[in-house]
């Protein structure tokens, strides 16, 4: 037999190729059609052979034929039908057979199908079964080295598997150590263990975890928002917010330092620093975080004008803004009054601050105007009587718009607040008297004086008593106005600074506006 691989010639028996070392396939691949052609055969040698007692060509067995492989069974003698079958397929699974039947009937096996042939010749040659037996203990003892030879290689390819996958967990393992090495001293890991720290409170640790990272890597926020943290567990709130102030100073362009910076105003409740920092920083930055540029109220009114009566003053913001305004000068907060309706204003400076916040509660910054209301200031104070001599007891009296308070001298000095307050009717002094008043609104501004100058004489002759001097006064239009009143004694005038004044006498010992 030669191998069909190579073309070496093989000895019977031999299961491998001694040159290629190859397998010897004995048995072909089954064919269905083989097994039909048997039975039909078995059918047609059952036919011929009805009646006879001894058919013993009939011993065939589907699974064994005991005939060596090289050559074939023989049958000799006359029977009268057909021959004896001495040779069938001994192993279907293992060998070709090729048997011949000399008398009247040939049997070819081939795998697990044997055709029968019929040649019209019988006989038996009686070597049939021992053949078969040799044939089976030679087969077995070639399985069994061939079984331990399959079972020595597949040993030999699970040692190499194990071997392998050894060689594959150490590889893993080695990158895995080596990757953790790298990550644990990366900036990431570093920051990492920091947060570790701090989250067990261990201070020390924690801020030299993020010192380290800080010096890997100076641009990254992570490491300074940690250290900030850090300083804020142990209450050094100004040592926290220096953190991100310093770093700031030295990378003016960061965007993501400020960021950091602002959340850390956020989670601080310290939201009124950010506009102050935002309004800071470099418009690169600006442009980078709009989400914290947050547009001030305006306002209704303008503050360049001054207003001569009370002002209403109205506030705007964005969508969904909340406004906080004060009226006292300082700068408003969250605790600060809510806007609602518009703002009263009052007589005098009014410094009106507001702020809008958004809904995540980051404020603008303070939009501030002063409005300035200044009211007409009334005329110089109207007195009576008017200036003149006189004989008889008079009282003086100044008339007081409401809103406004008198203050006069008797003595010839001009008044102010620190002066006596009139309170009513004032008994004039005999002799002569110097009387001078003014006039003071809420807001402390005081009007023009008004003079007065008095002579009461209660010795004079009752003969005189029907002649007085009379002083009848002068109007003037202007804001510094000098009225006169002459009196036949030469007394004086009656003086009104900064006012518009109307005095007549009527008589000796009276007079009227």
């Amino acid at each position: 037999m030669k191998c069909k691989f190579c073309g070496h010639e093989i000895p019977d028996g031999v299961l491998y190729c001694d040159a290629c070392g190859n397998e010897v396939r004995i048995v072909p691949d089954y064919n269905p059609l083989d097994d039909m052609l048997t039975e039909q055969v078995r059918f047609s040698i059952d036919e011929q052979n009805e009646g006879k007692e001894d058919p013993d060509y009939l011993a065939y067995d589907r699974t064994r034929v005991d005939v060596r492989s090289n050559t074939g069974g023989r049958t000799s003698g006359r029977s009268g039908a057909t021959g004896r079958i001495t040779g069938v397929s001994a192993r279907t699974t293992r060998r070709t057979m090729n048997t011949r039947v000399t008398g009247d009937t040939s049997i070819r096996a081939t795998g697990k199908t044997t055709v029968l042939r019929q040649t019209g010749r019988t006989g038996n040659t009686g070597r049939t079964g021992r053949t078969g037996q040799i044939a089976d203990r030679t087969g077995g003892g070639k399985r069994s080295v061939s079984r331990k030879k399959k079972e020595q290689k597949m040993a030999r390819l699970r040692r190499k598997r194990r071997i392998v996958i050894l060689v594959l967990i150490l590889c893993i393992a080695a990158i895995a150590g080596i990757s953790y090495a790298l990550y644990i001293n990366s900036y990431t890991g570093i920051v990492r263990s920091g947060n570790n720290a701090l989250k067990n409170q261990e201070y020390s640790k924690a801020e030299s975890y993020f010192k380290r990272a800080i010096k890997k890597n100076k641009q990254r926020p992570e490491a300074y928002s940690g250290l900030a943290k850090t300083y804020l567990g142990q209450d050094e709130d100004d040592k926290a917010e220096n953190v991100f102030l310093d770093a700031i100073d030295t990378q003016s362009g960061n965007a993501d330092l400020y960021d950091a910076c602002f959340q850390f105003y956020l989670d601080t409740d310290q939201t009124l620093k950010i506009p102050e920092l935002f309004d800071d920083a470099d418009d690169s930055v600006q442009e980078q975080l709009s989400e914290y540029d947050i547009d001030r109220p305006t306002y209704s009114l303008d503050d360049k004008k001054t207003y001569d009566d009370v002002q209403q003053v109205t506030l705007t913001a964005g969508k969904g803004m909340t406004i906080y305004y004060t009226t006292d000068g300082t700068d408003p907060t969250f605790d600060s009054d809510k806007y609602k309706e518009p703002i009263q204003l009052e007589e005098g400076e009014n410094d009106v601050r507001a702020i809008a916040v958004n809904k995540k509660g980051i404020p603008s910054s303070t939009a501030q105007k002063v409005y300035k209301i200044v009211f007409p200031i009334e005329e110089a104070p109207a007195i009576s009587p008017s200036t003149g001599q006189y004989e008889s007891s008079q009282t003086i009296e100044i008339k007081v718009p409401d809103g406004y308070t008198a203050y006069y001298t008797m003595n010839g000095k001009t008044p102010t607040t620190s002066s006596k307050k009139y309170t009513g009717p004032i008994k004039m002094p005999e002799g002569e008297t110097l009387f001078k008043a003014i006039l003071v609104n809420s807001d402390g501004r005081s009007s023009g004086v008004t003079t007065r100058n008095y002579v009461l004489d209660l010795s004079s002759s009752k003969g005189n008593s029907d002649t007085s001097s009379n002083i009848s006064g002068s109007n003037s239009d202007s804001s510094d106005i000098s009225t006169s009143d002459s009196n036949t004694d030469g007394l004086g005038t009656d003086t009104t600074t900064g006012s518009r004044s109307n005095r007549v006498i009527t008589g000796k010992g009276g007079a009227s506006e």
